[in-house]
Order: C-alpha cells, then sequence, then structure tokens
C-alpha cells in the first residue's frame, strides 16, 4: 500500500479555487447585472426615441389634416380631402401605441389624454370649417370663428407636444447618462475579471511550483527515510508487511525476504506460503493466529520457530495492528521481530541465574561457616591464650612470649574481620524493611556505641538537626557509626577530633551527573572532620571492598567500614563521595532521597 503524504498546501489551493470561483461566479454576476442594466437602458433609451417618433406622426397627421381642409376649402377638390380622411386612422394609431408607451408613466398618460381631447377638438373645428365653407351651408361668420379657434387649438395641440418632448428629452438625457456610464464600465469589468481570474491563476501557479519544490524535497527524504527504515530492519532484524484483509494482498519488505533466507522479491507473498517455513510444532499455533486476523482483526504477539532454506531454525515474534486508510480499506499492518539472539540470551541467562542462586546457596554456607565454624576454633584460640599466665610466659624464652602475642594479635584481626565480613554480607541478604525514623536518633545510638573511644580521644561531635526518612533503621546506625568511627580513627596526632554533622534539603537538578533525576529532592547529609585526611585522588576507591590507605600495623581495621557505607547508602537508592587534602580534614557526604 502506497502511503500519499498530506500536503498543506493542497488546502491552500482548495481554497484559493473555491474562493476564484466564488469571485468568478461574483464577478459574472455582476457583469450579469451590468448587462441587464444595460439591456434595460438601451431599451429606456429607444423608449424614449418611440415616444418623439410617434408623437411626430401625431403632430404629422393633424398637419395634414389642416393641409388638406385648407387646400379643399381653397380649390374646392376633393383630393384634397385624402390626407384629411387618412389622418383620423394615423392619429388612432399613433395615439393607441403612445398609450401603450406611457403606460408606465402618469404624467405622460395624463398629457396624453390631454393631447387627445384637443386633438379631438381640432378634429370637430375641421369639421365645422368644412361645414361652413360649402356654398350650401356658407357661413362666414363661424367659418372665420372656427378658423380662428382651429389655430389656437393647434398652438395647443403643438405646446402639449411639446410639452411631452422636453418631458422625454429630459428623461432621454438623464437614460443617455446613465446609458453612457454604463457603457463606460463594460471594458472596466472585463479587464477586472480579466486581472482578477490572472492573479488567481499567477498565484495558483506559484503555489503549484512551490508544492512541486516541496514535493521534491518530501520525495528526497521518503527515499532516504525508506533507505533508513531498510537499514534499520537490517540492523534491527526485524521487518514489516501489510496485509489488505479486503484483496487479501500481502506486501513484504525486503528484509523480510532476507529473514526467510530469499532475496527481495523472490516469491509472491501468501498466506501458505509463509506457513511452509514455520516449524511443524509450530504450524497450528501460527495457523490459528492468522484465522484470529481474520475473524477478530487483531493480531497479538505470536512467538514461533522458522525453518529456513539452510534448515536452519530461527525464533520469531510477530505483532500487527489493524488500521483503515483514506479510501476505507482495512489493512493490517505487522512486524516480524528475529529473537534468536535473544532467544539464546534468554537461554544463556537462564543458566547463569541457576549457576547464581548455587552460588548464593554457597555463600549462605560460607555466612553460616564464617559465623559458626570458622569463629569456633577462633574463640578456643583466644580463650587458650588467654589462660596462658604472666607467672608461664616467664618461664617460656622471649621469642616464645613474642610467637603468643603474634598469635593473640591475628586472632582478634581474624575475629574483626568475621565480624565486618558478616556485617557486609547482612547488608545485601537480610530483609529491607523501610520504616519512618528520626535520623538523631539514630545519630545518638552511634554516640554511644562509640562512647568509649570518643571519651578517650575526647572527641567533638556537633550534630544539627536531622530530617525524619523511610529508612533501614539499624543500616542507617551502622552508616553513622562507620562514618563517625572513621573520622575518630584517623584523627591527626595530638589533636581532639571535631565532627560536625549537618543536612540539608538540595534539588537533584542542581547534581545532574551524580543523582537520579527521577527523584526530585534528596537530604544531603555532611560528616566533616579535622582528621589527616588523604590524597584527593583516592577519594573513589576508599569505598571498595578491601581497600586500604594505610598499613595495618599504623591504623587497626579492615578495609570493609567505607564499602560497608557505599552498600548502605545504595540500599537506600542514594549516592555517597568523599573529599579530602592531606593534614585539612576529611569531607563525606551522603545523599539520601526524600
Amino acid at each position: 500500500m502506497k502511503w500519499i503524504p498530506n500536503f498543506n498546501s493542497s488546502n491552500s489551493l482548495r481554497v484559493i479555487f473555491v474562493i476564484a470561483v466564488f469571485i468568478l461566479l461574483f464577478l459574472s454576476s455582476i457583469a450579469y447585472k451590468h448587462n441587464q442594466d444595460l439591456n434595460e437602458s438601451s431599451k429606456l433609451v429607444m423608449h424614449t426615441y418611440e415616444i418623439n417618433i410617434q408623437l411626430e406622426r401625431l403632430m404629422s397627421a393633424v398637419k395634414d389634416a389642416e393641409t388638406g381642409q385648407r387646400g379643399y376649402i381653397i380649390t374646392r377638390n376633393a383630393r384634397f380631402l385624402a390626407p384629411y380622411i387618412y389622418s383620423r386612422e394615423k392619429v388612432n394609431t399613433s395615439f393607441i401605441t403612445l398609450k401603450k408607451l406611457t403606460a408606465d408613466n402618469p404624467k405622460q398618460r395624463q398629457n396624453l389624454e390631454n393631447l387627445f381631447k384637443l386633438i379631438i377638438q381640432r378634429f370637430v373645428s375641421f369639421e365645422n370649417c368644412l361645414k361652413y365653407s360649402d356654398p350650401k351651408t356658407y357661413d362666414k361668420r363661424k367659418l372665420d370663428n372656427h378658423m380662428f379657434g382651429g389655430r389656437i387649438l393647434m398652438e395647443n395641440i403643438r405646446f402639449k407636444v411639446d410639452e411631452m418632448n422636453d418631458i422625454e428629452k429630459n428623461y432621454l438625457t438623464k437614460r443617455l447618462k446613465i446609458y453612457d456610464a454604463e457603457i463606460s464600465l463594460s471594458p472596466l469589468f472585463s479587464i477586472s475579471l480579466f486581472l482578477v481570474a490572472l492573479c488567481f491563476i499567477l498565484l495558483a501557479y506559484r503555489q503549484i511550483s512551490r508544492d512541486f519544490e516541496r514535493l521534491k524535497v518530501v520525495n528526497k527524504r521518503i527515499l532516504i527515510s525508506n533507505g533508513l527504515i531498510a537499514e534499520s530492519e537490517a540492523i534491527g532484524k526485524f521487518s514489516t508487511w501489510q496485509w489488505d484483509l479486503d484483496t487479501n494482498k500481502i506486501d513484504y519488505s525486503d528484509n523480510q525476504f532476507r529473514l526467510l533466507g530469499y532475496e527481495p522479491k523472490a516469491f509472491v507473498p501468501v498466506k501458505e506460503t509463509f506457513l511452509d517455513f514455520v516449524h511443524p510444532d509450530d504450524k497450528q499455533t501460527v495457523s490459528n493466529s492468522m484465522e484470529g486476523i481474520l475473524n477478530n482483526k487483531q493480531l497479538p504477539f505470536v512467538y514461533y520457530k522458522i525453518i529456513l532454506p539452510s534448515h536452519e531454525i530461527r525464533y520469531f515474534k510477530t505483532t500487527g495492528k489493524l488500521v483503515t486508510d483514506q479510501q476505507g480499506s482495512k489493512i493490517l499492518l505487522g512486524i516480524n521481530f528475529d529473537i534468536t539472539d535473544e532467544h539464546l540470551l534468554n537461554i544463556e541467562l537462564q543458566e547463569r541465574n541457576k549457576e547464581l542462586e548455587k552460588s548464593n546457596k554457597e555463600l549462605a554456607s560460607f555466612n553460616h561457616v564464617a559465623s559458626h565454624d570458622l569463629q569456633e576454633p577462633l574463640r578456643k584460640i583466644q580463650t587458650f591464650i588467654s589462660r596462658v599466665s604472666d607467672a608461664d610466659k616467664a618461664m617460656v624464652s622471649q621469642s616464645t612470649r613474642d610467637y603468643l602475642a603474634r598469635i593473640e594479635i591475628s586472632a582478634k584481626r581474624m575475629r574483626v574481620l568475621i565480624d565486618d565480613l558478616l556485617l557486609f554480607s547482612r547488608t545485601n541478604t537480610t530483609k529491607k524493611e523501610y520504616i519512618k525514623t528520626n535520623l538523631n536518633e539514630l545519630i545518638e545510638n552511634a554516640e554511644s556505641e562509640l562512647t568509649e573511644i570518643i571519651e578517650d580521644k575526647k572527641a567533638v561531635i556537633t550534630v544539627s538537626k536531622l530530617p525524619k526518612l523511610a529508612v533501614i533503621p539499624y543500616q542507617i546506625e551502622q552508616l553513622f557509626i562507620n562514618l563517625i568511627g572513621n573520622s575518630l580513627k584517623y584523627n591527626r596526632p595530638n589533636v581532639a577530633p571535631e565532627i560536625t554533622i549537618e543536612s540539608v534539603k538540595v534539588l537533584s537538578a542542581d547534581y545532574p551527573d551524580l543523582l537520579e533525576q527521577d527523584v526530585k529532592k534528596f537530604h544531603k547529609i555532611t560528616f566533616t572532620d579535622n582528621g589527616m585526611g588523604f590524597d584527593s585522588q583516592f577519594k573513589e576507591t576508599i569505598f571498595v571492598l578491601f581497600q586500604r590507605l594505610h598499613s595495618k600495623t599504623d591504623y587497626p581495621g579492615t578495609g570493609i567500614g567505607l564499602a560497608i557505607c557505599k552498600k548502605i547508602v545504595d540500599n537506600h537508592k542514594g549516592h555517597i563521595i568523599a573529599d579530602s587534602m592531606p593534614d585539612k580534614g576529611s569531607v563525606f557526604t551522603v545523599f539520601l532521597p526524600d
């Protein structure tokens, strides 16, 4: 299955396209309205011209009637009556046309009605003039009156026609202005439409060019990513596959073929082909898991063995997840892990664990021997030496007395060594029960334990207020005993020991290279003395088991005390460090989690 990256620019192009369509529709609607207005303006102009023409025709018809009448009266020739007779029909035709043209104009309609009345009166006057000009009914006075009245009516008709023409001229002037304005806007709208379309085309072209550039970069990244994924699969010994549940088509990554012992694309992957690689012991398990995929659309972790063409057996772990792509197809994405090395390592670890358990049992036996069997002859040696009286010692040679003294010293040193070893062992093996404890009480117990040596050396111990923490009480008390005892042991000659114990709460972020950052706060407890100190190059060595900076003849000890301190602090998930300079004293710092 090919995954198509979703570019933000595609959304931008969609937005630009939608905006362009809306703008074009808007401009088209404006252009359409403009054309409609232009057409309407043309109609109005033509309407005005038609009214003027019909008025001219109407006036011409009346004039024709008047001319015909005069010609007939003068010549008494009937041919002059033809224009007069046809003028009525022309007047009626023009009037009907004008009535339609002025139907939406109340003022002009009223003028038309007045004009028609005047024309009717004029034609009545025509008839009267013809009547009184006839020889049979001739009446000069009445003829003169009707001729004079007809002239006045003609002037009124002419005035009314001029009035209507003037109104139409005003309309025509306004309509011509509107028409000219709309005519002048036509090129502007056309140019605007062209420029807007051009702008959007250029914008789309610019965006598409950017998309091509971005697509090149993304394709390059995809190639690099695919290369890295292929390398990662090869290095990590895993592979990926895709199963289209709708088409039942399976695709393997190149490394899947390699894990099965073939070159990439060596065969067409199908469910049955894969089962041929599965070990007979696991075929049913894998087959059931495949049926579970088809029925339940999920694939939990499945562990099984694979037989390669070379007959080598490899151990596999497979898991998968069902996804739905943009087309709605259901695709199962799976990962195969070659866990052969991990499996063999687990077997080796199991063997080592068995050996470790055996070693722990032997160590427990050693502890028992050290605490019972070894101490029994040691007690007898010390008992027998103690029974040798001074009188008996006086009877033997000086060399014998020296040997007895050395035996007694060695027995005491052996006793201390065994006790320290048992104490170190108990810090690892005893039950770790954490109890909320006041550390000041544990300091007091430690001072009580060391009372004799404190008084003997006239030591001064200053303790600030210590916190209450969840600790293993007897281990922290032993920690305090060992640290205070260490300062008392290594004091400077003829200088009374001074030990200062202080506590402050700190943040782990202040010590990123020293403390665990999972715990936010620690209690920093410092033990500062004025003893002989040591070279700072040994500040880590002194916490190693059996490591001593001085000979056992100068300072008695086993080299276990500070190792016990470090083990106790480790048990509490803390940290201990030391800092010192020769003849400048030492500072031991203990960090315990809050």
